[in-house]
């Protein structure tokens, strides 16, 4: 299949201008009575998942999530282990909701909502990207669609919701007793509400319409689902012209984005900074600033750079001035551990490491407004939300 770098074909037909089209579905859930404890049924994302880690979760319960989200290449084999799932009850579908969740995480806790969220092409400027993609993780993740016909996992969306009603509906909801609590990867606690009521539905429909959707993890899912959409069809309104997707407002305290650093595994040493006794106070001298950290020669200094996104002017003043027309992805390591990326250089892995600091979310939207996509790893938005908690069978045949 040809894969555009940033998918242009509509899905969205009515003439209307495009608005971001938030909907109630017919969730597929995990029946607790039948499959145990959803403690040993949801798993993170397919692809943070290591192959260690993928034994374990397929050893605490023959109905965890990552029997069918990391099935190989058998993808036939998922599908029907699906269905069989379907059939004997382990999963059941709700009537039409939304769901609230919520995840308690060092002493945070951060709301979500989960819905249908129609596919639309970028061009529209309602769902927003701001990374590259790659065609190997499509290929794979569109043969799991094709065989399965389910949206699997959410995708991760956050938006600008300050004066939208959104905060306090979520808030509203989290405060009757939640439908499932269970415990999540990395220690996180988690809690799950069903949402029936058509009058919320409407609500947050409306609220959402005009509120530009921003991909916080998922861009390769993304494009794989609207190209899947476009392969299958159905009405303007089929569940196939959705995703499963979970949306946090921007100014939830609970949102965090780590930075990811970066080690060179070639080049010329980058000079000219302001010396930094340490690595933390290299890291402390980062904040609130657009500058980047420098290690090399077991030498720290900050890097000042101009402009207003630090990990843009790193690439476009230094890393690309060093690497010249060189594919910077063939000359970088990435970690979020910066101790990790001085082991790295000290132990000759790299020739030199870039710190940068949690990027600033509203620069980050405000870039991929004006259609600018950033450099790879640029955002890691934590934690993750676990894959087991809903699912979205894409019948093009069904409406929402």
């Amino acid at each position: 299949m040809r894969w555009p770098a940033c998918p242009t074909s509509a899905t969205w037909s009515s003439g209307a201008p495009p608005i971001a089209d938030v909907r109630a579905l017919a969730g597929i859930r995990y029946s607790l009575s039948h499959a145990g404890d959803l403690s040993r049924l949801v798993a993170p994302p397919y692809d943070v998942i290591s192959e260690a880690d993928l034994s374990r979760y397929r050893s605490l319960s023959p109905f965890n999530v990552v029997h069918v989200t990391r099935p190989g290449t058998h993808y036939d084999s998922a599908a029907r282990t699906f269905e069989e799932w379907e059939r004997d009850g382990i999963l059941q579908a709700d009537e039409p909701s939304m769901y609230v969740h919520e995840v308690a995480f060092n002493g945070r806790r951060r709301r979500d909502l989960i819905a249908a969220l129609r596919l639309q092409p970028y061009d529209d400027r309602m769902v927003l990207p701001h990374e590259r993609t790659h065609r190997g993780p499509k290929e794979d993740r569109l043969a799991l669609m094709r065989a399965t016909h389910v949206s699997l996992e959410p995708l991760w969306f956050v938006y600008e919701g300050r004066a939208s009603g959104l905060q306090q509906i979520t808030e509203v909801v989290s405060r009757r007793s939640p439908a499932v609590e269970f415990l999540g990867p990395e220690e996180t606690e988690h809690r799950l509400w069903t949402v029936t009521d058509r009058v919320i539905h409407a609500a947050v429909h409306a609220a959402f319409e005009s509120l530009p959707a921003l991909i916080a993890d998922g861009h390769h899912r993304y494009e794989t689902a609207l190209a899947y959409a476009e392969e299958v069809g159905g009405a303007t309104d089929a569940v196939s012209r959705f995703t499963l997707a979970l949306l946090t407002d921007i100014d939830d305290p609970g949102l965090e984005v780590l930075p990811t650093h970066r080690v060179l595994k070639a080049g010329v040493a980058v000079t000219g900074g302001e010396e930094a006794p340490s690595l933390e106070a290299t890291l402390a001298g980062l904040r609130g600033r657009v500058a980047a950290g420098v290690y090399h020669d077991h030498r720290f200094e900050v890097l000042p750079l101009e402009g207003s996104v630090a990990l843009v002017e790193l690439h476009e003043q230094v890393i690309d001035n060093i690497l010249g027309k060189r594919n910077p992805e063939d000359f970088l390591l990435y970690t979020r551990d910066a101790a990790e990326a001085v082991r790295w250089v000290d132990e000759g892995i790299g020739v030199g490491a870039f710190f940068l600091d949690a990027p600033d979310l509203r620069q980050v939207l405000k870039l991929a407004q004006e259609g600018k996509v950033l450099p790879q790893k640029s955002t890691y938005f934590y934690p993750k939300p676990p894959s087991g908690m809903v699912f979205l069978r894409l019948d093009p045949n069904r409406r929402l």
